[in-house]
């Protein structure tokens, strides 16, 4: 299921709270991007049990339950894992992995909120969730009539809301500052093939494995972790990005002049990291129309033309790399910028052509 209306982290749990009280809901969301997580945390500001079934690991009956004998007469005693006597919120997680014969049985639960005689107690709520088909997960279609027995919400990862929440929630200092620099390494698309990607969920891994080894780990042992966590290319980034906490050796000293590009070839991953880091601050920081430009920008300009120089002298690819357009041939540097890389620097242009 596709929708073009998503909510944040931050929206879902008012969300939540004025449609999940009334009716059951399902959300949607690639994996790793906190929904479990988020939903027992909602769970826990109404004061409700968190109970959470797996779909992927249960039978019909584990919902239906087994017959017993009653006055004479057979009925379906429910599982007393559903068969509470306070309200709680009960948690479908993985709901559209489940076989089919799984998920007809959730129907009743779900719209009716009973099974077989017993019925949940007021107060209850019901939640879903489940990956996209589209995100290489393990997911089965569901069938209409479940479909239309829920509200359906869309969940997309941000980077705002999880670094606020990763600075209350003791995240490894590195790897929170490392995407407040590039928020864009927070989630990337997964793979068709096994291989590990970026999530908040792998990041969260990193930090608990990098708290574990503490601030000693070896460079090598610091691969190992960040390359089986997330996506090999941000892997490599956060590596030459503690290489730069270690050593003091920031993008802004290069930008005040107080430290050169590093040159030594055991430092190329620094050096790849230093000037995506300066590409980011071009990007972010150089006005779009240089007549309104403030003193700071114009000076950022004369200094980023100056370090594209130098940076070409070292690396030409790199620095080509610097002022390159995105993947879909649109500038990212502001025009008049790119005019004068044109003019003031032709043989780095020249070589892009």
């Amino acid at each position: 299921m596709r929708s073009t209306v998503t909510v944040t982290p931050a929206q879902l749990p008012e969300v939540l709270l004025h449609v999940a009280v009334v009716r059951p809901v399902f959300l949607w969301g690639a994996p790793g991007i906190g929904k479990s997580s988020l939903v027992r945390e909602f769970a826990t500001e109404l004061g409700l049990e968190c109970v959470t079934m797996l779909g992927t690991q249960l039978a019909p009956e584990d919902l239906i339950g087994v017959p017993e004998l009653v006055g004479g007469r057979s009925r379906f005693a429910p599982p007393e894992s559903i068969a509470r006597h306070d309200p709680y919120c009960l948690f479908l997680d993985e709901l559209n992995a489940s076989s089919p014969e799984v998920q007809k049985a959730f129907y009743s639960l779900i719209l009716d909120r009973r099974i077989g005689s017993y019925e949940l107690p007021k107060g209850s709520i019901v939640i879903g969730a489940g990956n996209r088909a589209v995100d290489n997960a393990l997911a089965r279609p569901m069938a209409s009539a479940l479909v239309n027995r829920m509200v359906h919400v869309h969940l997309t990862a941000s980077a705002k809301d999880w670094l606020a929440w990763a600075r209350e929630n003791d995240i490894h200092p590195w790897v929170l500052e490392y995407l407040t620099q590039r928020p864009d390494h927070l989630w990337s698309t997964a793979p068709k093939v096994e291989e590990t990607f970026s999530t908040p969920r792998g990041w969260h891994m990193l930090s608990d494995a990098l708290h574990s080894f503490g601030e000693d780990v070896s460079e090598e042992l610091l691969g190992v972790l960040a390359f089986g966590t997330v996506t090999a290319n941000h892997a490599s980034m956060f590596k030459a990005f503690v290489k730069t906490v270690r050593h003091a050796y920031g993008l802004e000293a290069v930008l005040r002049g107080d430290a050169r590009w590093p040159s030594a070839p055991g430092d190329r991953d620094l050096l790849y990291f230093l000037a995506e880091a300066f590409r980011a601050r071009l990007v972010k920081e150089l006005p779009h129309d240089k007549a309104h430009a403030p003193a700071a920008g114009k000076q950022l300009a004369h200094r980023g033309k100056a370090l594209l120089l130098e940076l070409a002298e070292l690396s030409l690819e790199i620095a080509q790399m610097v002022i390159a357009a995105d993947d879909n041939g649109n500038p990212v540097l502001p025009a008049w910028f790119l005019v004068e890389v044109t003019r003031d620097l032709p043989r780095l242009v020249a070589a892009r052509a």
